[in-house]
């Protein structure tokens, strides 16, 4: 798992899909023991560990603001931009849906010459996969046995427009004290390499080396350096997917209650992630068990270079109704 792997994860993802589910020996389900959480915050929950914000924390997280300093996490949208195709999801797609000369040459605004001359007129659009770029999934992005966080289930609640519990348009603006855990940095190293597994035992180290403090509704942000390749090599940055194991996850939510992840690769997680009995264990377990959303794709280089470590996250997705994840604009502000 940490050498380089010549093939896509997500094509070791498609050749895995059919151990998922596997019936064990005893006749038992390998994931019979994996069910979707029941919400601490009522029935009707659709936004889980969300709710640890607070305009009180928001309030004193601002009084401490040192810096006027903004740092854009955001990556950029782009043709031929990576993306996950191989399941058959869409590309990023734009095109231009009026042009200065198209409009003199069609006069779509029957108006004539004169004025379609003197006004410039300029329109697009887009398509795409809403786990495209930065962005955040949605707690009815995975699911465990038929259900998803607080025991919705599709049969009941997603219909031909999406989900009617727990889609994006319940986001609300993310705000909390971040962490930034610089893997890379601290090993010396500029991108960790293909399929690199950050252990438990190696987060800790590093938390206790870099004197970070993590608190219980922090965000804790990872990088993994793989952004280098975002830009300049899809292929490269679609088949380096290095990510936190399943055990330092728990470790933030469970021991260190953070209230939501962050990374600047595909997942998260490490993929593929080697488990034969589950397709994605950190997404279900994130999602379906705990309630947490979490960002993919994140731009941490710039906070990287100025090491810095702590500060007020801003972020604010796209209200996309019933849909299992959108973009997002994330904002760091040092503290």
């Amino acid at each position: 798992m940490n050498t380089r792997n010549r093939y896509s994860w997500y094509k070791l993802l498609l050749l895995a899909m059919p151990l998922a589910g596997t019936i064990t020996a005893t006749g038992q389900s390998t994931h019979a023991t994996e069910q979707a959480g029941v919400s601490p915050w009522g029935k009707s929950d659709e936004i889980g560990t969300l709710n640890m914000m607070s305009d009180s924390n928001n309030l004193s997280l601002f009084s401490n603001i040192r810096t006027g300093k903004v740092y854009d996490l955001g990556v950029e949208y782009f043709t031929g931009m990576p993306g996950l195709t191989a399941l058959g999801d869409p590309p990023y797609q734009y095109w231009l849906t009026h042009t200065p000369r198209g409009t003199v040459v069609g006069n779509v605004t029957k108006l004539g010459d004169d004025m379609n001359k003197k006004v410039s007129y300029t329109g697009d659009a887009i398509s795409m996969y809403t786990h495209t770029g930065t962005h955040i999934d949605a707690l009815s992005h995975f699911g465990l046995n038929g259900k998803i966080w607080n025991g919705y289930t599709a049969d009941e609640h997603l219909g031909d427009r999406g989900w009617d519990k727990g889609g994006a348009e319940n986001i609300p603006p993310i705000i909390g004290r971040a962490v930034l855990i610089d893997v890379p940095a601290w090993k010396g190293v500029e991108v960790l390499p293909g399929n690199y597994v950050i252990t438990l035992a190696e987060l800790q180290q590093l938390v206790q080396a870099q004197h970070l403090d993590i608190h219980k509704g922090d965000i804790v942000l990872i990088r993994t350096g793989l952004m280098k390749y975002f830009y300049s090599d899809t292929e490269r940055f679609m088949s380096n997917t290095p990510g936190m194991s399943m055990e330092a996850i728990k470790w933030l939510i469970e021991e260190k209650g953070v209230m939501t992840l962050g990374a600047d690769n595909l997942s998260v997680e490490v993929m593929p992630s080697g488990n034969h009995h589950n397709l994605m264990p950190g997404h279900t377990y994130l999602l379906a068990q705990k309630g947490v959303m979490f960002i993919e794709l994140l731009y941490l280089e710039e906070l990287s270079a100025a090491k810095i470590n702590t500060f007020v996250f801003i972020g604010l997705p796209l209200k996309l109704r019933g849909a299992s994840g959108a973009p997002v604009r994330p904002l760091a502000i040092p503290l």
